[in-house]
């Protein structure tokens, strides 16, 4: 099999793999904290990309502690979104953040070609359609994962510049992991400790009990999300990205709230209604309308999830 292909086959695992994180993070949201699945699947993450650290270059930490901030606020926005609504919502929704560049250029002035019109037209028909259920219904919980959108659109457009300049991409990777599960740690000493956002006795004691009780109920969501879905899925999208092009990914990545839906079915039973398919379809049309023929990205900008 070409190179070619196997790249464009790792991409594709990729994208199933990272379907499978919305529901297995929804699954827990309902005991745990989004803060302690984020520091508990991020700190796994950490431990495993610990040596790509070592002995590094300080601009590349430097840029992978700014590009880690943010990406914290995305899974923060991200998860706590799913708290409040289903993990098909929050797939696609969170999917819009490859409109969120071009929506950028239009607040500052810069008219789009044909193409993202198109693709702005489709994903609004698309979320119109999704929302849809007897009349449009929107919740806190859509909100969140509209800000982690236009997070994780900042994101790709920070790391399109990061990592023209980093000297070793991993590295960077592994510096913005490490920054997520230590900012997740610190937002949990600030907001949720002692009583955390639980319905728990007011003696810590108690709180670290029932924390301790959920990562344990929960241990193999968070070594899955760790182990499989952060720290060895990174490894082989860098891998992948370098044998096809930024976007071919894009085209790609864009299915993926597609296979999020699919594992939500088996996972947690959540279906779409016909509304709901049509607005998906109409959806991840747009995104990849939005990404097919533009310019060239460096082939590791474009964001994770």
């Amino acid at each position: 099999m070409p190179q070619h292909a196997r790249g464009i086959l790792a991409l594709l695992i990729v994208t199933i793999v990272w379907g499978t994180t919305f529901p297995a993070m929804k699954e827990m949201t309902g005991y745990l904290s989004a803060n302690w699945i984020v520091v508990s699947r991020f700190g796994i993450a950490s431990v495993l990309l610990l040596p790509f650290v070592i002995r590094a270059r300080w601009r590349d930490l430097h840029y992978g502690f700014l590009a880690g901030v943010l990406l914290f606020f995305c899974y923060l926005f991200q998860v706590e979104g799913l708290a409040l609504t289903t993990s098909n919502r929050n797939a696609f929704i969170c999917g819009l953040n490859v409109l969120v560049v071009p929506l950028l250029g239009i607040a500052m002035g810069k008219w789009p070609d044909r193409r993202i019109v198109a693709a702005l037209l489709l994903a609004v028909a698309g979320l119109f359609a999704l929302c849809w259920e007897g009349s449009f219904t929107w919740g806190d919980g859509d909100t969140l994962a509209l800000l982690a959108a236009l997070c994780f659109g900042g994101y790709i457009k920070v790391m399109e510049v990061f990592s023209r300049r980093a000297e070793r991409l991993m590295t960077l990777t592994a510096a913005q992991i490490m920054t997520v599960a230590v900012c997740a740690a610190i937002w949990i000493l600030l907001r949720e400790v002692p009583r955390g956002p639980v319905d728990v006795a007011q003696d810590q004691a108690d709180y670290w009990a029932y924390i301790w009780q959920g990562l344990q109920l929960y241990s193999v969501n968070l070594i899955y999300l760790g182990v499989v879905a952060t720290a060895a899925i990174i490894s082989l999208q860098t891998w992948g990205q370098s044998h096809a092009t930024a976007n071919e990914a894009a085209v790609i990545y864009a299915f993926e709230p597609g296979c999020a839906a699919i594992f939500a079915y088996f996972w947690l039973g959540e279906t779409l209604g016909w509304t709901g398919l049509l607005g998906a379809a109409l959806l991840i049309s747009g995104m990849i309308v939005s990404q097919w023929n533009t310019g060239e990205r460096p082939p590791h900008s474009l964001a994770p999830e």
